[in-house]
């Protein structure tokens, strides 16, 4: 049962590919705002350039968040990368858990909304702007916010199972990795 985790792997290769559509979408777009812009054929105004650079902003965040996904989750749930002291090594994977894993990517997915919904104030003035659309991405925008709220919550509230932070040990121990301590 144990070696069952290795299924994952396929996954987060699969997440890796959808990085490099990622890429491949932003240089894309990056293209285009520079094309637009050096052409001065009137298509560069400022709210369509700032509606450009919040779409790569965009791309950026949820390359962002695939990142913290892949990494998090194969260190995770399936096997240790062994990164201590790798000058590369991301700050915030030295205590990743899964629930710090949740709360990550909560807040990571309130922030691609947030542009989202600014890209939708700033169509407000546009042609064929439909007040209902809107009011629905405030809406789930603000259960989005609220969910993340409530995982940081969940998450500040469970006793800690780490040592260095008054926790009681593992059996063997060290602390008890959270992906498999039942809080």
């Amino acid at each position: 049962m144990f070696l069952s985790r290795w299924l994952q792997v396929p996954l987060y290769a699969g997440l890796i590919v959808a990085q490099l559509v990622y890429v491949w979408v932003f240089l894309a777009e990056l293209f285009h705002l520079v094309s637009d812009t050096l052409a001065g054929n009137g298509k560069a105004n400022e709210t369509m350039t700032m509606l450009a650079v919040l779409g790569l902003v965009d791309v950026v965040m949820v390359a962002n968040l695939l990142i913290m996904v892949i990494v998090g989750g194969y260190e995770t749930f399936v096997a240790r990368m062994n990164l201590q002291g790798h000058p590369d090594e991301p700050e915030w994977l030295s205590h990743v858990n899964a629930n710090v894993l949740k709360v990550k990517l909560a807040t990571a997915i309130v922030g691609i909304s947030s542009i989202h919904l600014l890209k939708a104030f700033i169509g407000i003035s546009e042609p064929g702007w439909r007040w209902q659309q809107t009011m629905w991405q405030v809406i789930v925008h603000t259960v989005f916010i609220a969910s993340a709220i409530a995982l940081a919550l969940i998450d500040k509230l469970m006793p800690s199972h780490d040592p260095d932070k008054g926790g009681e040990p593992h059996r063997n121990g060290q602390a008890a990795p959270d992906c498999l301590t039942f809080r």
